[in-house]
């Protein structure tokens, strides 16, 4: 069979008349990259060729940029890691069952360029991918989450702020709701540094039995016996055509309306039918039944080029693909685009070839995915073979032929990284003379109030597993397993503006504080994801900040080790990177290290909120309190700038009040619980005051001595954002408590005491804020809408 006369002869010509002809094709490649592939594989390469290793050494597929430092820094493994970051989702052990040994299954993804550019879209198939991460590892979908980070709502981009927010929040819970996956989560913020680039990051959780984990490769016995390779779902067209490209590239508003093509359509409703428990299900289960080993992979980012390439590199085997029996929606798409679009709600299946009827018939006929979705179905497209090499097809000509490993090993590069100097400073300002409204200005700021205008959309209660919802804590937390009483608990965090100002500590505060949220509902931190969204990594700068956010977060993991195994970090077992989060003007976001932690709490029924429970119990600090308010929300709704002073973590006091407070709230003796991140203690204080939904009716009255204030001024102990935890403990629990924390080497600060009357009262020194219960309620839970509408 010849090869495809389209083709691009690279090695005839200079750079510059090189670059002319990429640019003509729509292929982000440099010079040096496509000479690299002809030296790889001996040839000028086919049209088609250039558009999959464009793909594929997209810095989203290969992570050329990243992957060294990654390697570097990051702890991958404990005792209690089944599956790390080898695979599109990570899997941490939960609980053992009836003979049976489960893992909580998590995958985090970004989808930032598309939720600018189309956010409706863009966020929706970002949580359409993310499912299929956790689904592919054999998981049943349990729960999703989504840290999101927007522009400036009051600046001079507030009228696109605006849209991009409904859209994003619109295509989240359009696509959620209807695939039938409760919102267990997420976090907001919102700044400038996000008018160009707004990101949206998803994160999936699924459950699985050890025994029942799939994994995305062919399997060994493939080298023995026939194996075909089997598309699933809607039929291909040219959506998402280059969207890993265009995932790597820097927006340029001039382009927008060229890179709306790079945006994929989502389908729910077919995802429905292929995944919850449904179609793919049935596959799992039939292979499961007859002993049979299959691999399963989704097509994402890269498409059908991406996903085929790699089960069978992963599998160390070759391939043989007809594009004639794929499956399309539009007729005369070229091999390039039935390869690398990254049309929606598809997959691919590696399974003997004696196994093959069976599945095409639960697709086809038991669910008539035809009939579901117009040219929808499973068809067999290609065989697996030994000799290692992907072949592609078409129209009787061979459009890519390559070693397997050569299309899927990536591309890597040493960038340089150069310190970049922070210069801002401590503002110098008095102690507001009015601090009421400077409470009511902190606790109203759209980076501070309510989110409920966000999350409300969101379907919590599908699957009836929620236990703590958005909003009631600063983790979420569901029980997965029928019968068990164990629970998890997922919190995702990371604050831009200590990136801005210091990006090690904006990574390590990120892990510290995502562990605080999982403790405070009582759960032990069991494992961690990240999703690294920085800015152009072949600006030295950019790249410094992204090796120190990710040397922060990796610092804060090796540190603060697993309640279970002390001796062992709290491993990170799947993530993301995302970077060229930037502008065509050089305008780059806040350096952003988003976090996501996973904890298992052994009884969930012991999970707590954050809300008030009873007049007369005792509120307790934890955590000293320090002139860290760089960053602060304090000093953003006062107008004051960033500051310099982040909070730092002293690794040993974080494990300690880790621990102490799991095992307070296990033992009965916590009520309520919030940590002391956005806000500080005065905030804490107030969402605790006012609960999840709001609906408070108990209030606070809080005394801080000038010696509890430890020379700190009294405003600035109230807002610093150090880290702690605001404890409501039961009546009578008090000396239990305080010995819980001594054992710890903690001291604990009496705050005051919960008040059945409605008020909002703190003493500090000359700082006092004093205000009826429902005066700090309207001005938190009106806050976003009053930007956003």
């Amino acid at each position: 069979m010849e090869l495809d006369e389209r083709q691009i002869a690279v090695s005839q010509m200079n750079d510059e008349e090189l670059q002319a002809e990429l640019d003509r094709h729509g292929v982000v490649l440099t010079p040096y990259e496509a000479r690299r592939i002809v030296e790889l594989i001996g040839r000028d390469p086919t049209i088609c060729e250039l558009h999959i290793f464009n793909v594929e050494w997209s810095e989203h597929c290969s992570y050329k940029s990243s992957k060294a430092t990654l390697e570097e820094f990051l702890p991958t493994d404990a005792p209690n890691v089944i599956q790390g970051p080898e695979e599109d989702a990570g899997i941490v052990f939960f609980t053992e069952r009836d003979g049976k040994r489960y893992g909580i299954v998590i995958a985090h993804e970004s989808h930032n360029h598309p939720s600018q550019v189309l956010p409706n879209e863009g966020a929706a198939t970002g949580i359409g991918g993310i499912v299929r991460d956790v689904d592919c590892m054999g998981a049943d979908i349990i729960a999703t989450a989504d840290p999101l980070r927007f522009g400036d709502p009051t600046g001079e981009n507030a009228e696109r702020t605006r849209w991009i927010v409904s859209g994003v929040v619109d295509g989240i819970w359009q696509y959620g709701n209807a695939l039938g996956v409760p919102n267990l989560g997420g976090d907001v913020y919102f700044a400038p540094e996000f008018d160009d680039n707004c990101l949206v990051n998803v994160i999936a959780l699924g459950i699985v039995a050890e025994e029942d984990i799939i994994h995305s490769a062919v399997p060994p016995e493939a080298a023995a016996e026939p194996y075909d390779l089997i598309l699933v779902g809607k039929p291909t067209d040219d959506s998402g055509f280059g969207g890993s490209a265009f995932a790597s590239k820097i927006l340029d508003e001039e382009e927008e309306q060229e890179d709306r093509g790079a945006v994929q359509v989502p389908d729910p409703f077919l995802k429905n039918v292929l995944a919850m428990k449904k179609a793919n299900a049935q596959v799992k289960q039939r292979a499961r039944e007859l002993g049979i080993k299959i691999g399963f992979k989704d097509i994402g980012g890269g498409g059908l080029a991406c996903a085929t390439s790699e089960i069978t590199a992963s599998g160390g085997m070759g391939v043989e693909i007809d594009l004639d029996k794929v499956h399309v929606g539009l007729e005369n798409l070229l091999s390039e685009t039935i390869c690398c679009a990254e049309t929606q709600e598809r997959y691919v299946w590696a399974v003997p070839a004696e196994f093959t009827g069976e599945v095409l018939r639960i697709y086809n006929e038991d669910w008539d995915l035809p009939n579901i979705y117009e040219g929808a179905c499973a068809r067999v497209i290609g065989r697996f073979t030994n000799d290692g090499v992907y072949r592609l097809t078409k129209g009787g000509k061979i459009v890519c032929e390559a070693p397997t490993e050569v299309v899927t090993s990536g591309i890597s590069y040493e960038r340089e990284a150069q310190p970049k100097e922070y210069e801002g400073n401590e503002p110098g300002f008095a102690m507001p003379a009015d601090m009421n409204e400077a409470f009511l200005q902190v606790i109203g700021h759209h980076n501070v109030c309510s989110r409920a205008y966000i999350y409300r959309s969101y379907d919590t209660e599908v699957q009836g597993n929620a236990v703590i919802r958005p909003g009631e804590a600063g983790a979420g937390v569901c029980a997965p397993l029928e019968g068990c009483v164990r629970g998890v608990a997922l919190a995702t965090d990371g604050n831009p503006f200590y990136g801005l100002i210091d990006p090690y500590w904006g990574g390590a505060t990120a892990v510290a504080e995502a562990m605080r949220n999982v403790a405070a509902v009582g759960a032990c931190p069991a494992a961690l994801t990240d999703c690294l969204n920085f800015g152009n990594p072949e600006n030295p700068q950019a790249f410094w900040e992204f090796r120190e956010g990710t040397r922060g977060l990796a610092d804060a993991a090796k540190n603060i080790h697993l309640k279970d195994y002390p001796d062992s970090p709290t491993p990170v077992i799947s993530g993301n990177v995302s970077l060229y989060n930037e502008s065509a003007s050089g305008r780059a976001v806040a350096p952003s290290p988003i976090i996501a932690c996973v904890g298992i709490l052994e009884d969930y029924s012991k999970a707590v909120t954050m809300q008030l429970k009873q007049a007369g119990n005792k509120l307790y600090l934890v955590g000293s309190r320090k002139d860290e308010l760089g960053g602060s929300a304090y000093y953003q709704a006062l107008e004051l700038g960033l500051g310099r002073n982040v909070p730092h973590i002293d690794w040993q006091q974080e494990q300690g009040m880790l621990w102490a407070v799991i095992d307070a709230i296990e033992a009965g003796h916590i009520a309520a619980c919030q940590d002391t991140s956005d806000g500080g203690v005065a905030v804490a204080l107030a969402e605790m005051a006012l609960g999840g939904f709001g609906k408070g009716e108990l209030g606070v009255a809080v005394g801080v001595t000038e010696e509890m204030q430890d020379g700190l001024r009294p405003d600035k102990w109230l807002f610093t954002e150090s880290s702690g935890f605001v404890m409501e403990v039961r009546v009578g629990h008090e000396q239990q408590v305080e010995q819980i924390f001594a054992d710890h080497g903690l001291e604990l600060l009496e705050l005051g005491t919960v008040t059945s009357d409605p008020q909002f009262q703190i003493s500090a020194g000359g700082a006092v804020v004093e205000l009826p219960l429902d005066e700090v309620r309207e001005a938190w839970t009106s806050g976003l809408a009053a930007v956003l509408t």
